[in-house]
């Protein structure tokens, strides 16, 4: 995974991985193509992987970026299409597009 500082979820492929800590929480997120996403980390709303639809993120100003996840910034997205989630700032952000091989594992199965 490659340590970003913010990233435009609508242009990653489908199949990428998104390892995001905020302040309070740790979240994965699977991008499915547009604004879809699978989504785990909080304990309530998703303690394990739940179809989500990602609206983006806010910054200082409230206004809403959407589709972008960036550092310093809370993360959107809605539940049961209808639940909103607004998370503490975002504190890491790291991205993994498919196809790519983390370092130290290896690309063939045994």
């Amino acid at each position: 995974m490659t340590s970003v500082e913010l990233v435009d979820c609508m242009s990653l492929p489908p199949g990428s991985l998104l390892d995001v800590e905020t302040r309070n929480r740790h979240y994965r997120i699977e991008c499915l193509g547009g604004g879809a996403i699978r989504i785990s980390g909080h304990p309530e709303y998703c303690p394990s992987p739940v179809p989500a639809r990602l609206q983006g993120s806010t910054g200082k100003e409230g206004l809403l970026d959407p589709g972008l996840i960036g550092r310093g910034r809370h993360l959107q997205f809605l539940v049961d299409e209808r639940r909103p989630v607004t998370t503490s700032r975002v504190v890491r952000l790291r991205v993994q597009q498919p196809g790519v091989v983390p370092p130290g594992r290896s690309s063939t199965i045994h």
